[in-house]
């Protein structure tokens, strides 16, 4: 029997799927807001308002295509159906340079938080800002080279410290803060600001808009993609929309625009949300106002710190979608079976990721030239996102569509989305505005896609393939057959472990393998390891004497044994390890994925440590269901 590679599972449900939504997009106030406020001044509300309803729009059409197309890619996936796949590639190409700026900008507005909570000055100037910012990228990546990312699971705690955090700060803001008069003092549009700076911030705007990309790209790792990518991408962008505009009134009242600048933009460019702490520390106590900048610096560089490891696993799942389709080298296609990622995919993103802090922090204007690069990437893709979704309306019109974006006329045979058509001449214009006003956007974008046709060319050139032709992701790759001689299956009651010991001797008749069959009893911690357990003594024996009868039928040597243990995950590993077993046999209950979670504590901690191959039966809703008893 072969054995699938490591792929990716669909283990996200609607709770889930939201938190992430909301923390990847609110993280980016904590690095937007000081460099839209340095050229939109008294008028900062008003362009992250706009740019938040535009991206509301554009969010119409990612839920559209990636319900309908519930693949890891996102919008390089949905342009590949509509178009081709050099579309695609370049579209993936784009996002691939808002992952790093989003990864180097997280990373070097980190250590300014956590400077300005701790009263560290070093950290909040050059060069120990970089040095920080640098060994956080390599940090995170080493540990996601041999860890598998634990961010999603914990992923509502990380969403309601980010929402605590910000409604806390609006509402004392508000509280002892907020003035309609500072906020329009100094305001003339036109002049102050110009309608220059105005063009100019607005492109920047959509870097408080980060995250859509990423929550795209869980779409093959979400259940019921259809309706839960929807829902969550509305709900958490539309709350993030209004917390931003209530921030930036109360950042605007703290420091209003003077003489055509604001504070918000120079003095507290890198930490603008510690700023608005400064600012109320003069109307609170000493104590409070201490408490107040420690906690918000510190979740502000927690926050940070989260957004840098989401951007590095989402540059690797554009990545493996890519290289799955013969854009980038196979290597990128395939995932780690341990952390499922790819290395080579977690040491680029690192790599280019400091080349890019490093290489910009002698610019003048490094966050703004860093931003506008953003800019550049993303809007380009969100215009090519609608497009695609207009065109496979056309093309495809029976594709099921679990969601609709609503609002369609009918246009050449075809229902159209107008929001859709709409967006796409909102952000194609943008995109037309930055490449007009940001130096960053009009010379360093373009350099970044040609570079990207050079990598595109060379793989397609070895693949044999034309750039315009449609490679499809080969099928779930098999490992050869391997030789099992000896086969661990952890005894556990119910028929789960009936299953799986039925399970294991089949594979021993196939490999010629014997079978050790392990009954772990778990003792409390408040009695002795050899207490009296006299059910569960009987109990055990009871099961080894079935494994071996059930062995004996088909001919397979079941030698069975019981042991006691605090933890069953920990006796399963040292049994594999003593009796040098070649492969572990585990059952997984439909009752963990109701948890938000695919695998039993138990389960997940043998695939940790296990010194063997593991192969875990994941059973399915309603299958193998269970009375509660321990899982094996």
């Amino acid at each position: 029997m072969a054995r699938k590679i490591a792929g990716l599972q669909r283990v996200l449900d609607a709770p889930a799927l939201f938190s992430v939504a909301y923390g990847e997009i609110a993280s980016s106030i904590y690095v937007a807001l000081g460099i839209v406020a340095l050229h939109a001044l008294g008028l900062t509300p008003e362009v992250l308002a706009l740019a938040g309803a535009l991206f509301l729009v554009v969010s119409l059409s990612y839920a559209e295509g990636t319900a309908a197309i519930p693949e890891t890619g996102g919008a390089a996936t949905f342009v590949r159906r509509a178009f081709n796949d050099l579309a695609g590639f370049l579209t993936g190409w784009a996002l691939f340079l808002d992952y790093l700026i989003v990864i180097t900008l997280s990373a070097l507005f980190m250590p300014h938080y956590l400077g300005a909570a701790l009263k560290i000055g070093a950290l909040q100037h050059h060069p120990w800002d970089l040095v920080t910012a640098a060994c956080v990228i390599a940090g995170v990546a080493v540990i996601r080279l041999f860890r598998r990312s634990a961010i999603y699971r914990y992923g509502i705690v990380i969403a309601v410290l980010d929402l605590v955090t910000q409604v806390g700060l609006v509402a004392l803001g508000f509280a002892f803060l907020f003035s309609g008069d500072a906020l329009t003092r100094g305001v003339s549009i036109g002049s102050q600001p110009s309608w220059h700076s105005i063009a100019f911030a607005l492109p920047l705007a959509m870097l408080a808009y980060t995250g859509l990309e990423t929550v795209a790209n869980l779409a093959e790792e979400t259940r019921e993609p259809g309706r839960a990518l929807p829902r969550s991408l509305f709900s958490g962008i539309g709350l993030v929309v209004v917390i931003y505009v209530a921030i930036a009134m109360v950042a605007l009242s703290a420091f209003p625009a003077e003489n055509g600048t604001t504070e918000l933009g120079t003095k507290w460019l890198h930490a603008p949300m510690m700023g608005i702490v400064a600012a109320l520390q003069a109307h609170v106590s000493t104590s409070f106002g201490s408490a107040l900048r420690i906690y918000v610096g510190l979740t502000g560089a927690f926050i940070l710190l989260v957004a840098v490891t989401t951007s590095i696993s989402g540059f690797t799942r554009l990545a493996h979608s890519l290289g799955e389709h013969g854009q980038l080298p196979r290597a990128f296609g395939r995932l780690n079976r341990r952390t499922l990622v790819s290395p080579q995919a977690i040491v680029a993103a690192a790599v280019i990721s400091i080349a890019l802090l490093l290489g910009t922090a002698a610019l003048g204007n490094q966050v703004a030239f860093l931003a506008s690069l953003f800019s550049f990437g993303v809007l380009l893709a969100f215009t090519a996102a609608q497009l695609a979704v207009i065109r496979l309306r056309f093309t495809e019109p029976d594709l099921p569509r679990p969601f609709r974006v609503p609002l369609g006329i009918r246009l050449g045979g075809a229902e159209v989305p107008l929001p859709s058509i709409v967006g796409a001449a909102a952000t194609l214009a943008i995109f037309i505005v930055a490449l007009a006003t940001h130096v960053g956007a009009r010379y360093g974008g373009p350099i970044w896609l040609a570079v990207g046709l050079v990598v595109y060319g060379l793989v397609r050139r070895r693949l044999g393939e034309g750039v315009f032709e449609r490679v499809q992701a080969p099928p779930a790759e098999q490992l050869p057959e391997t030789h099992f001689s000896s086969i661990l299956v952890p005894m556990k009651l119910g028929p789960i472990g009936e299953e799986m010991v039925a399970t294991a001797v089949k594979l021993a008749q196939e490999r010629g393998a014997d079978v050790e069959a392990l009954h772990v009893i778990r003792v409390p911690l408040d009695q002795p390891i050899d207490a009296e357990l006299d059910i569960e003594d009987d109990r055990a024996a009871a099961s080894l004497e079935e494994a071996q009868a059930l062995g004996a039928d088909h001919g397979v040597v079941v030698r069975g044994e019981t042991v006691r243990a605090r933890s069953i995950g920990e006796a399963i590993v040292n049994e594999a390890r003593k009796r040098g077993v070649d492969l572990i046999v585990l059952g997984s209950a439909p009752r963990w994925r109701r948890q938000s979670r695919f695998f039993s504590p138990t389960v997940e901690y043998v695939l940790r440590k296990a010194p063997a191959e593991v192969l875990v039966v994941a059973f399915p809703e309603g299958v193998m269901e269970e009375d509660g008893s321990e899982e094996s």
